[in-house]
């Protein structure tokens, strides 16, 4: 074991602090890695404060972030597929149980024996996993990616999960050129999703409920922006959509964007409201739509879409921080008050 540095929180109700954590040694299958960049996932702020207790019950101290890339510094004996100075990134798994039929599959994100970067059982240590908001990480060789070298890191950091978030259902529900998609609400997962469609060539159209939003959505891909309290513009787009990407967390009437859809339609859920929605029955029989839900992607691929971004210069509009800014950085995700993610430069923490 080695000592790390990192930020922690030590109770559901104390502020991230500096603390020093231990990390296993690489194994023959792990590569070690300097984290230079951590994104800030909304789940972070829930799972510090305890806010996901009746499902995962917080175990502290608590070292968020699975958003990770950095350098890799050290590799095992057995490692082939990266050497040290490569760039590398870690997203929201660390490992899993790779036997079943999810893993045999490349769909490791739905094994039932996963491993969670941080707040998950540890079977290395008997601990819990401690994520990346951390000097470095050990991850076995088979969670860990490759970076395109033409990508901004700090901007990278967050694809791990946004944009894997993202990129995985419209990868599943084909979208491709000469579709018509929406994106519901533009935040840290909506900005994503508004790229994502353009790059693939989809004709995008972006839903806000802020009439102020309509310059960026255009900057950021959008063919179209519809203030979604606007009845006669929602009108005008009935059953017209191939695919409606629904990134919005909050309460709202998912039925107004099923009526949305074409004939076999499909409306995937990437926010996750607290209180369950509403749907009529009759919107989805009557166009034979289909309403889903999706989360990460497996390795195979997540690796797929950082090439992707490589390819199209894909990545996220980020404020980057200094780690002592974190916990003021919880208090703005909470007003939204960020475009469109924010960053840790783990450079900050050297000087703790």
């Amino acid at each position: 074991m080695y000592n790390a540095k990192a930020y922690a929180a030590h109770s559901a109700t104390s502020k991230l602090a500096s603390t020093t954590i231990a990390r296993r040694d690489p194994t023959e299958h792990d590569v070690q890695i300097e984290i230079l960049f951590c994104g800030v996932c909304h789940s972070d702020l829930h799972q510090v404060r305890n806010e996901w207790s009746g499902v995962m019950p917080t175990v502290y101290p608590c070292v968020p972030g699975h958003e990770i890339v950095g350098r890799v510094t050290k590799v095992g004996s057995a490692v082939t597929k990266f050497k040290s100075g490569d760039l590398a990134a870690v997203g929201c798994m660390v490992d899993s149980d790779r036997t079943c039929p999810e893993c045999q599959a490349g769909l490791e994100q739905f094994c039932p024996n996963m491993t969670l970067t941080y707040n998950f059982p540890d079977k290395h240590t008997g601990g819990v996993t401690y994520g990346g908001y951390s000097d470095s990480v050990v991850v076995d060789q088979r969670f860990v990616l490759k970076v395109p070298s033409n990508l901004d890191l700090a901007g990278a950091a967050p694809l791990l999960c946004a944009g894997i978030t993202t990129y995985s259902p419209m990868h599943h529900w084909g979208v491709t050129k000469g579709k018509k998609v929406g994106v519901v609400g533009l935040g840290g997962l909506g900005h994503m999703g508004v790229k994502f469609a353009h790059a693939l060539g989809a004709h995008v159209v972006v839903f806000t409920t802020s009439p102020n939003k309509t310059a960026d959505a255009l900057r950021l891909g959008a063919d179209e922006v519809v203030v979604s309290r606007n009845a006669h513009e929602m009108k005008k787009h009935a059953g017209s959509f191939d695919f409606i990407l629904d990134a919005v967390s909050a309460d709202h009437d998912v039925n107004a964007y099923i009526n949305l859809l074409r004939r076999d339609g499909n409306l995937t859920m990437v926010g996750a409201p607290e209180k369950p929605l509403a749907v009529s029955v009759f919107g989805l029989i009557m166009g034979r739509r289909s309403l889903s839900g999706s989360p990460i992607g497996g390795i195979p691929e997540t690796q797929e879409m950082l090439d992707f971004c490589g390819a199209h210069r894909i990545t996220a509009d980020v404020e980057t921080i200094p780690i002592q800014k974190i916990n003021e950085a919880y208090e703005r995700l909470l007003k939204a008050d960020v475009k469109y993610r924010f960053t840790i430069d783990m450079a900050s923490l050297k000087s703790e």
